[in-house]
C-alpha cells in the first residue's frame, strides 16, 4: 500500500528526538521531509504523539494533522504510522543480513529470501514457523530473527492494527506495553483481555476487535467478557455490592445484541454459572456479586463480630469514670451533653461502637473526650505528645480518618497524630495492595475512624479484618452525608443491623447555637428549607440567578470575599458536575484567573488544556502512598522548576500540603487538578471558612438531598449559595436511591 492511497501523510527520516516521556510514550521529534500531501512549505517538521522509541535516519510515513501550538508553532499529531521497510530483493537481503540480526550473514539473507519472497520480513513476524521452510536455517537463529524483527516492529504492527478499528497512538501503546510482544496474538486471539488489562480500553472497542475476528454473537468468549465487564460497570457506577441476577442477565442481552446474531437469556444464565463455578463470580439465590464484593461484604460481618465478641476486662469503676469526666469538664471549660457523656462511656465501656450525629453536635468534642477519658482510666501518658507519626509512635491510640482533611482535624481536636485509613493499614499501591491485614494486624488498643460514611466495602472490609483481638473501636460520622465513591454503605448497614452498640447525638452544642448553616443542615435532612431560606444572615445567604449568569455570581462572590481579606485557601467553590458553563471545570479556569493571574515573573507550565501557575491550589486526585498523599488532599504549587534547570531535565512542579513538599515530574501532573472548585464528593471529609455553591437546574439530574446536605455542611463561617430556589427545594425532596447490599442482613444473622 503507497503512502499516498491513504490520506494525509508526511514521509521522511527522523533526525532528532526533542522528548519523550518513557511513562506513556510522549514523542516530540524533528523529521527531515521527503514527501508529503500536507501543506507544509517547509524542509523540516516536529511530529507529536504517543509513539515506541524512533531510530535516527530511518525513513517513516507519520499519518496525522496539522496543528498549531500557541507556544511551539506548526505540529504535526500522528494518528498512525509505518516504518519503511526495504521492498526490493536485494533491499530485503541487505536490512536481513545487517547487525540488527547477528548470525544471519548474506548468504542465509539470500536464502530465506528466495525461499520466502518480498513478503519475507512480515510472513516471519506474522508467523515464525515459515522460516522451517528455509534451507539449512538454524532453530535458534530463526527463533532470534522472529523475535528481533518483533521487537523491531511490534508497536508499530499493534498502532497500525489497531488505528483500522479507531485506536489512537496513546491507547495503541497503552496496548503495547500491557503485553509487550504477545500484543499482536492476544488481539488476535482473545481481544476481550483488554477490558482488564488496558487503561481506557472498554467493552465496545474491545467488541470491534473482537467481532473482526470472529467472536461475534453469543460466543463464549464474548459473553465471559460482556458478563464481567457489565458487573464491574454496574456494581462501581452504582455503588451496590450486589445486583439482581434476572435484571443483570436482562442487561448483559442488551448490551451483547447484534441484529444477526442475538444472544439468548438461557445462554447468558449458563454461562454465569459455569463463572460462578469457576469462582469468577459469585451468585447466591437470586443475586451476583463481584466476587471481591461478595467476600469483602461477607469478610466486614465476620470481622465485626469478631471484635464485638471479645469481652473487655474493666479496670476502673463507674465513679472512676465520672470523676474523670467531671476533671475534663473542668479542665477544658465544656459542660458534656447527657448523649455526649453516654457516648463517652459507652466507647471505653464497649470493644466496639458507633458515634453518629450531624454538623455542631459535638461529635469532635467526644472523639477528644473518649481519647483523654481513656488516657486517664487506662494510665497512657499523654505527656509530651504531638501531632507527628514519630511523637506518637509508642502510644496506644490509633486515628484515622479517610482523607488527610479529616484526619488533620482529629490531630487538632486531641494532639495526638492522625492518618488516612490508607496510611494506617500501609498502602503500596493497587498493584501490591496493603500492608496491614489478618496475616499483619495494627498494634494498639484504641482505633477511632472518622468520617465513616466515606468508607467503601472493600477499605471496611480490609480495616477491620487488620484490627487485633482486644482492640477498641469507635466508628463515627454522619449518616445523612454521601455515601463512599466505591461501593457499599457500610455506615449505614452498620447503623441499621442494630447489633454495634450506638450514640446518636441531636442536639446542637452550644457552640453551634445560633448557626443558620446548622439550621439550614438539619432542616434539609428532615426534607424541607427554612421559611426564610432567602433571608439575609450573618453567616448564610442567597442570591438568586440562572445557569448562564453562575460564572457571574461566583465571580462576585469570590471576589467579594478576597477584598475581605480570605485567601483562596478559605474559599472553596463547590460543584455536582465537571462539564458545561457552570460546571467545575470553566469555574476553575474563571477563578485562577481571580485569584492566580498570568504576570510578569510568575511562573507556569502549560498541561493538556490547563495552565499550572506557583501559587495555586491544587487537588490530588489519585492515592499516592510513596509520597504519603491521597486522593482529594488539598495543596498549593510553591515552585516551578523548568527542565533546564533540573537535574532530570523535566519540568516539575512542587505542591506543599500542609507544610509535606511533594515534588511532581510532568508525567504526574495528570495526578492534580485546580481546586479553586471541586467536585463535593471531593470535598467531602474537609471544612472550609467560607463555602460558595451554586445550585441551578443545569444540575438536577446530580441533585440529592444527600449531595447538598454534604456540600453545605463544609462550610466553617459563611455559606453563600446561588441558583434557582425552586431547584433547590425539588433537590431536598429527592433521597439517595440507595445501595444493593446485604450487609445488615448478614449482621443480623450472625447475632441469632
Amino acid at each position: 500500500m503507497d503512502v499516498e492511497e491513504t490520506g494525509r501523510y508526511i514521509k521522511g527520516k527522523v533526525t532528532h528526538v526533542l522528548f519523550r516521556n518513557a511513562e506513556n510514550d510522549y514523542t516530540v521529534a524533528t523529521v527531515k521531509i521527503d514527501k508529503t500531501n500536507e501543506q507544509i512549505e517547509a524542509k523540516k517538521t516536529t511530529i507529536v504523539g504517543h509513539l515506541p522509541e524512533l531510530e535516527m535516519d530511518e525513513t517513516y510515513s507519520f499519518f496525522g494533522q496539522v496543528t498549531e501550538h500557541p507556544k511551539f508553532g506548526t505540529q504535526y499529531k500522528v494518528e498512525t504510522f509505518k516504518r519503511e521497510m526495504p521492498k526490493t530483493k536485494n533491499g530485503i537481503i541487505k536490512f536481513l543480513s545487517s547487525d540488527r540480526f547477528p548470525g544471519i550473514g548474506t548468504k542465509t539473507a539470500e536464502t530465506i529470501v528466495n525461499e520466502l519472497g518480498e513478503r519475507a520480513i512480515s510472513l516471519i513476524i506474522e508467523d515464525q514457523h515459515v522460516l522451517d521452510r528455509v534451507p539449512k536455517l538454524k532453530k535458534e537463529n530463526a527463533m532470534m530473527l522472529h523475535q528481533r524483527l518483533l521487537e523491531h516492529q511490534g508497536a508499530e504492527q499493534v498502532i497500525i492494527q489497531l488505528s483500522q478499528y479507531g485506536f489512537g497512538t496513546e491507547l495503541s501503546m497503552n496496548v503495547y506495553r500491557a503485553y509487550k510482544l504477545q500484543a499482536l496474538d492476544i488481539i488476535r486471539t482473545n481481544p476481550y483481555l483488554l477490558i482488564k488489562d488496558v487503561e481506557g480500553v472498554g467493552f465496545r472497542r474491545a467488541d470491534q476487535l473482537g467481532a473482526a475476528i470472529g467472536l461475534t454473537g453469543d460466543h463464549p468468549e464474548r459473553v465471559r467478557a460482556g458478563i464481567l465487564y457489565l458487573i464491574n460497570e454496574l456494581s462501581i457506577q452504582d455503588g451496590h455490592l450486589f445486583l439482581n441476577t434476572e435484571s443483570f442477565i436482562q442487561e448483559v442481552v442488551l448490551l451483547l445484541h447484534t441484529p444477526n446474531k442475538p444472544v439468548s437469556n438461557e445462554n447468558v444464565q449458563q454461562i454465569i454459572k459455569e463463572m460462578n463455578e469457576e469462582g469468577l463470580v459469585v451468585t447466591e439465590h437470586d443475586r451476583i456479586y463481584m466476587k471481591s464484593l461478595f467476600y469483602a461484604e461477607r469478610g466486614i460481618a465476620q470481622n465485626i463480630m469478631r471484635i464485638k465478641s471479645y469481652e473487655l476486662q474493666s479496670e476502673f469503676t463507674q465513679a472512676d469514670m465520672e470523676k474523670t469526666l467531671g476533671e475534663l469538664e473542668e479542665n477544658y471549660n465544656v459542660t458534656y451533653s447527657h448523649f455526649q457523656k453516654e457516648a463517652i462511656e459507652t466507647a471505653l465501656h464497649s470493644p466496639i461502637m458507633l458515634l453518629t450525629g450531624g454538623p455542631g453536635t459535638g461529635k469532635t468534642t467526644v472523639i477528644k473526650g473518649i481519647v483523654e477519658s481513656y488516657a486517664r482510666l487506662q494510665g497512657v501518658n499523654l505527656d509530651g505528645r504531638g501531632t507527628s507519626e514519630k511523637e506518637n509512635r509508642s502510644l496506644p491510640i490509633k486515628l484515622a480518618a479517610p482523607t488527610g482533611r479529616a484526619a488533620k482535624r482529629m490531630a487538632e481536636a486531641t494532639e495526638l497524630s492522625a492518618g488516612t485509613i490508607h496510611s494506617l493499614l500501609g498502602w503500596k499501591g493497587s498493584a501490591t495492595g496493603f500492608d496491614k491485614g489478618d496475616h499483619d494486624q495494627l498494634e494498639g488498643e484504641l482505633l477511632i475512624v472518622d468520617e465513616m460514611s466515606m468508607v467503601d466495602a472493600w477499605v471496611a472490609n480490609q480495616l477491620f479484618k487488620a484490627i487485633p483481638k482486644g482492640m477498641q473501636v469507635v466508628l463515627v460520622g454522619d449518616e445523612n452525608q454521601l455515601p463512599s465513591v466505591g461501593p457499599g454503605q457500610v455506615l449505614k448497614d452498620l447503623l441499621d443491623s442494630e447489633v454495634i452498640p450506638t450514640v446518636q447525638l441531636n442536639e446542637i452544642y452550644r457552640q453551634a447555637e445560633g448557626s443558620s448553616i446548622i439550621e439550614l443542615a438539619h432542616s434539609m435532612k428532615d426534607g424541607y428549607l427554612p421559611t426564610d431560606i432567602t433571608a439575609k444572615k450573618p453567616d448564610l445567604r442567597f442570591f438568586s440567578c440562572q445557569t448562564n449568569q453562575v460564572k457571574q455570581a461566583v465571580w462576585q462572590i469570590c471576589e467579594n470575599a478576597r477584598t475581605k481579606g480570605y485567601s483562596p485557601r478559605e474559599i472553596q467553590v463547590l460543584a455536582p458536575i465537571y462539564r458545561g458553563g457552570a460546571g467545575i471545570i470553566e469555574l476553575n479556569t474563571m477563578l485562577q484567573t481571580l485569584f492566580n493571574p498570568a504576570k510578569e515573573g510568575r511562573r507556569e507550565i502549560p498541561f493538556g488544556d490547563v495552565i499550572f501557575r506557583k501559587g495555586d491550589m491544587v487537588l490530588q486526585l489519585v492515592n499516592n502512598a510513596e509520597e504519603n498523599v491521597f486522593n482529594g488532599d488539598r495543596g498549593e504549587i510553591v515552585a516551578i522548576l523548568y527542565a533546564k534547570e533540573t537535574t532530570e531535565k523535566k519540568d516539575q512542579l512542587v505542591v506543599s500540603f500542609d507544610g509535606l513538599e511533594v515534588t511532581y515530574d510532568k508525567k504526574d501532573f495528570t495526578q492534580l487538578t485546580h481546586a479553586y472548585c471541586s467536585s463535593i464528593h471531593k470535598a467531602q471529609g474537609s471544612e472550609f471558612p467560607i463555602v460558595v455553591m451554586p445550585v441551578v437546574g443545569n444540575y438536577q439530574r446530580m441533585l440529592r438531598r444527600n449531595l447538598l446536605y454534604t456540600g453545605i455542611t463544609r462550610a466553617k463561617q459563611f455559606l453563600l449559595l446561588c441558583g434557582d430556589i425552586k431547584t433547590f427545594e425539588q433537590a431536598i425532596q429527592k433521597k439517595n436511591d440507595g445501595r444493593q447490599s446485604l450487609l445488615k442482613d448478614r449482621l443480623q444473622e450472625r447475632m441469632m
